[in-house]
């Protein structure tokens, strides 16, 4: 299922049911799992590992050198889950030695056409980028969140689970999980209340999420005197706990 037009390196582990379209190329110490399609012309360079069931379109372009003046030629990866989904043009760059050295997607993930994932950044489960967004390095996206088209993302940012970024943005801080963020820049718009209902979340932990968001956002208290009414007043369920654990470990500030 290899086109005799495709270019693919000896050293690469190819699995079983693997297609490659016309004009691909293949570089060495690229691994593809079973059962993933790899359309015309796309590029996946050296270092790049890729799961089962993906779908790889035409003019993608994987495991590319990264864009950072530090990088220095070490061997470094990109790693992608089983069922992930690549359109037209996706860019996805290797990590950096001083950076951690992987740059991750995991499984499941939806990256819509000329997305690009810089270096090092650590993508979840489950995750839709829409059309060209754009990640620049050491940025961490957790499970079931929504990045909208056009939207930039500063580096290092991190944006929590079940998050969801409107269309057009500027992303400098940290957004929290289960939350809705839009605008240039950024600013946070209440709970992902649809989102969180289609995903099963019950009636109680959206209460106890949209207390919770209420009172670090809309009373007008410093965040130590926030989290403390949150921890006093509410109950500690797991959703809850992750969101006041992830507004404690921001280290680039919360996004207000």
């Amino acid at each position: 299922m290899i086109h005799p037009t495709a270019i693919v390196h000896p050293g690469a582990e190819i699995g079983a049911r693997v297609a490659i379209g016309p004009y691909a190329v293949i570089g060495d110490h690229v691994r593809i799992g079973d059962g993933t399609t790899v359309g015309s012309h796309a590029v996946i360079d050296p270092y790049t590992q890729i799961g089962r069931d993906c779908r790889i379109f035409q003019f993608a372009a994987l495991g590319g050198v990264p864009q950072s003046v530090k990088f220095q030629g070490e061997e470094t990866v990109v790693r992608i889950g089983d069922g992930c989904t690549l359109r037209e043009f996706v860019t996805i760059h290797r990590g950096t030695g001083f950076g951690g050295g992987v740059t991750e997607i995991g499984e499941s993930c939806f990256l819509m056409a000329y997305t690009h994932v810089a270096h090092d950044c650590r993508i979840g489960r489950h995750v839709t980028m829409a059309n060209n967004t754009t990640l620049a390095g050491h940025i961490e996206i957790g499970d079931h969140a929504t990045v909208g088209g056009l939207v930039a993302v500063h580096q290092f940012v991190r944006i929590g689970d079940h998050a969801f970024i409107g269309g057009k943005s500027a992303v400098v801080k940290d957004i929290p999980p289960f939350v809705i963020a839009a605008g240039d820049r950024a600013t946070l718009h209440g709970l992902n209340r649809v989102g969180l209902q289609r995903h099963g979340f019950p009636p109680e932990t959206l209460a106890a999420l949209k207390k919770t968001y209420r009172i670090v956002f809309r009373f007008g208290l410093t965040l130590k005197e926030a989290l403390a009414r949150v921890e006093a007043e509410v109950t500690p369920i797991p959703e809850v706990v992750r969101f006041i654990e992830f507004l404690k470990s921001s280290q680039r500030g919360i996004t207000r």
